[in-house]
């Protein structure tokens, strides 16, 4: 684990991001904004200490979004640090926000919707974990906390922010499993077909990308498995991001791995904001604040 930590910061090092903190008030914030400027890897901006508001900030941008969000149906209160994180990541004037130590998931992501709204292309906010297993493998795993019964259009969608979400912190190629209880038409039910359209959504938008589905996990996972359910298949035996067809299946998998695989998690990442935001679990500790900003400055 030593090793990932240390190449994402030697990432972060080498261009240096601002990230907003927006748990203002919370001393495990302003610890970790200290611990990131000492060691290079953000320029951290702690709302509250360093940033008292909108107000404070002499940016065209921020005003200009500002004003849409005035002119607009959308509901925002304007004085609530998450939603000024997200309007200064909108405007350009940071390159990442991270919140939530003190408050509920919904909070962060309603934020991110109303004032950034969804990537261009990108229909469904979703979310990822990404791993690192204790023999130095790196998997993702999506969506593990937003989209409770995501649709084959919602399933592509979260395939290619998961896809993308390994790419930007494994620097390597995505290779994406959907996964099913039954392997290339071992089992016939609604629900498999709905993996297997989705599958084909994600093909048609992402066509440079390694997608198969419908996969067993075995079948995804084990390369003998792999030769006996799905010969020829472009990711079967050897996925590093996995798609759970429901909520349930991928909340429960991610916890089992965490716990009995004992992997090291970092998440839930969300994906598919028009700007970068990331949540915090409000038990977290100054460590994994001072992770998610490195996250957040190698997604930016």
């Amino acid at each position: 684990m030593s090793d990932l930590l240390a190449e994402w910061h030697e990432r972060a090092r080498a261009r240096p991001k601002r990230i907003v903190l927006a748990d203002r008030g919370d001393e495990r914030a302003a610890v970790a904004a200290d611990r990131l400027a000492r060691e290079g890897l953000a320029e951290p901006v702690v709302l509250g200490r360093d940033l008292g508001g909108l107000d404070d900030v002499d940016h065209e941008g921020v005003d200009a979004v500002v004003r849409r969000l005035q002119a607009s149906e959308r509901s925002v209160d304007l004085r609530d640090p998450v939603v000024i994180g997200a309007v200064l990541v909108k405007a350009g004037w940071a390159d990442g926000c991270v919140g939530g130590a003190s408050r509920p998931t919904a909070d962060v992501i309603r934020a991110g919707l109303r004032v950034m709204g969804t990537a261009p292309g990108v229909q469904v906010v979703s979310s990822a974990f990404f791993f690192q297993l204790p023999d130095g493998r790196r998997i993702v795993y999506g969506d593990c906390g937003v989209v409770p019964d995501p649709d084959p259009e919602q399933l592509a969608a979260i395939a290619i922010a998961a896809a993308t979400t390994y790419r930007q912190l494994a620097g390597d190629e995505p290779r994406v499993a959907m996964l099913s209880f039954s392997t290339k038409g071992s089992a016939e039910h609604p629900r498999v077909d709905r993996v297997r359209a989705g599958t084909e959504i994600a093909r048609r938008l992402a066509p440079h990308l390694a997608v198969d589905g419908e996969l067993q996990f075995d079948a995804a996972w084990d390369p003998d498995v792999a030769v006996a359910k799905a010969p020829g298949s472009p990711v079967a035996g050897r996925a590093n991001v996995f798609v759970f067809p429901d909520l349930d299946a991928g909340n429960i998998a991610y916890k089992i791995t965490e716990r009995l695989a004992r992997a090291r998690a970092f998440g839930p990442l969300i994906q598919g904001l028009d700007g970068v935001l990331h949540d915090l679990s409000r038990g977290c500790s100054v460590d994994d604040i001072v992770n998610v900003c490195v996250i957040a400055a190698l997604q930016s």
